[in-house]
């Protein structure tokens, strides 16, 4: 009130100035200038006034969330100084339950932080000098193995006892902190990753990262761990699967996997974009630097094209959870040549595993594995792989091949080969029956190798209750014929023949 009386003074001497010195061009300016001071001291007002009813909200919510009538309830003044309290500050209590009848509207509640779309987690700090975000994903996984047969034979005719699960697995937990710092062309990656179906082995916790700096579209290079992008799914798909943290046999046999190396990847038109990556071998999860040849002679591109719409929904991945409208359309080609020794392999429960195996399943680098006294020590491995995909209005068909040259074996006494090459196919479809609420999809592949032609076909199911892409309970029937991968974090089980069921929750932020 007392300022409000000063303004009014204060414009009331203005006025008798501007009458009594209108005609005098060299009050002009004077009068100007006390304009221009009655503004500034206008806008303080304002500002001011802002600050008390900010300091007002605060002060009902205190009240309200300890139930306190401040005309009748003489505690107020211990529980808080309203005289005291800086007006740029906030008071922090205990919180308690609101109930409906005393919650703020949206617009006066003060938040920390917000959600990115997309499941780029939550920003906990956003500054001119870099950004902070963090995000987890996880899921659990119910896993029912028991109805494959017991055993299995080998190419050779050597037999193998099956470990056949059912149980429940808190499977694997993913937290990130990203963003960039001091320049947003340097941005971060810092991630824990556990395996909890791997308890004890050397890889079941990942503490890992990378970083990356944007020169142009075309040209953003990283540095640290990240994924060789020898075929689609190992192209920034993950985790916008169809299944959960699972691909098709062909695609878990044939892929490379995730090491330490030197990348560019970006934009090359509206269209076409690339990533090219040199790195220390095919799967460096769980593998010590000591292990490694020292050779640095993995290398993995991909060249990927989206004709129609120039884009691919989230991660260009797997299922039309956003039903486009206008066609979209996905085609890809990798490469992959990696020099690889028997030393610098990951354990077969490691994360990410990923070895060279025979087609049925044998692991090339160990001792007699062509059932002879010899044994591989070193080879080279070549791969290829093409795919193309398609997604209109809650559709999708996606297909893939691969083909696989193993080479240039340095051996140890008797191997009967000198070299081996398989090939594969995939198939994946899917289909949106309630939008943004119920999925179906199959999926089938096939190997075609020198020691077994195995195969694989699921169906399954996607349910998605908060009607978001990245929460959704999934169900799935697979069966597997002589599979010849497995590992303990995937549903697959090495030489597997018969029905397998998992259903998983899974959350991503």
């Amino acid at each position: 009130m007392t300022l409000q009386i000063r303004f009014g003074q204060l414009s009331c001497i203005c006025s008798l100035l501007a009458i009594y010195c209108g005609p005098l061009n060299a009050a002009t300016a004077t009068e100007q200038a006390i304009l221009d001071r009655l503004n500034a001291l206008e806008e303080n007002q304002r500002h001011l006034e802002s600050k008390l009813a900010a300091r007002d909200r605060r002060i009902r919510e205190l009240e309200q969330r300890l139930d306190i009538d401040p005309e009748t309830d003489a505690t107020v003044d211990h529980v808080i100084a309203p005289t005291t309290v800086p007006l740029n500050e906030s008071v922090a209590i205990a919180p308690t339950p609101a109930t409906p009848a005393t919650q703020d509207s949206d617009e006066d509640r003060d938040y920390f932080g917000r959600l990115r779309t997309g499941g780029g987690g939550f920003t906990l700090a956003d500054t001119p000098m870099g950004t902070v975000n963090f995000g987890a994903w996880a899921y659990t996984r119910y896993l029912n193995q028991r109805a494959l047969d017991s055993s299995y034979t080998d190419s050779f005719g050597r037999e193998f006892s099956l470990d056949r699960r059912n149980d429940f697995q808190f499977n694997k937990v993913n937290l990130t902190f990203n963003g960039w710092v001091y320049d947003p062309d340097f941005r971060y990656l810092l991630y824990t990753w556990t395996s909890n179906t791997s308890q004890g082995e050397s890889a079941q916790v990942v503490v890992a990262g990378n970083f990356k700096y944007r020169i142009n579209k075309a040209l953003d290079i990283g540095i640290g761990i990240d994924a060789l992008p020898g075929t689609r799914s190992m192209y920034g798909t993950f985790p916008f699967f169809n299944k959960v943290d699972n691909r098709t046999m062909a695609d878990e046999f044939f892929r490379p996997s995730y090491t330490t190396g030197i990348w560019s990847a970006g934009a090359l038109s509206d269209t076409l974009s690339y990533k090219l990556m040199l790195g220390n071998n095919l799967s460096q999860l769980g593998v010590n630097a000591t292990r490694l040849d020292g050779s640095l002679d993995t290398w993995s591109g991909r060249l990927q094209w989206q004709p129609t719409t120039g884009e691919f929904g989230p991660g260009s991945g797997y299922g039309d959870f956003e039903e486009h409208q206008e066609l979209a359309t996905n085609f890809g080609v990798s490469a992959t040549y990696s020099v690889e020794d028997r030393q610098s392999q990951p354990g077969t429960d490691d994360i990410m595993n990923s070895q060279i195996r025979l087609s049925d399943g044998t692991r090339l680098f160990i001792p007699g594995a062509f059932d002879t006294d010899g044994r591989v020590d070193r080879a080279t491995y070549n791969m290829v792989s093409a795919d193309a995909a398609m997604k209109y209005q809650g559709f999708s068909l996606s297909t893939a091949a691969y083909w696989r040259w193993v080479e240039d074996f340095k051996i140890d006494g008797d191997v009967p080969v000198d070299d081996l090459y398989d090939y594969g196919v995939e198939l994946q479809s899917s289909y949106m029956f309630l939008p943004r609420t119920l999925q179906g999809y199959i999926a089938a592949s096939k190997i075609y190798g020198e020691y077994g032609n195995p195969w694989d076909t699921s169906i399954g199911v996607n349910w998605f209750p908060m009607h978001q892409r990245l929460l959704r309970i999934n169900a799935e029937l697979l069966y597997t014929s002589d599979s010849p991968v497995g590992y303990s974090s995937i549903p697959y089980l090495l030489g597997g023949d018969g029905p397998i069921f998992n259903t998983n929750l899974e959350m991503k932020f």
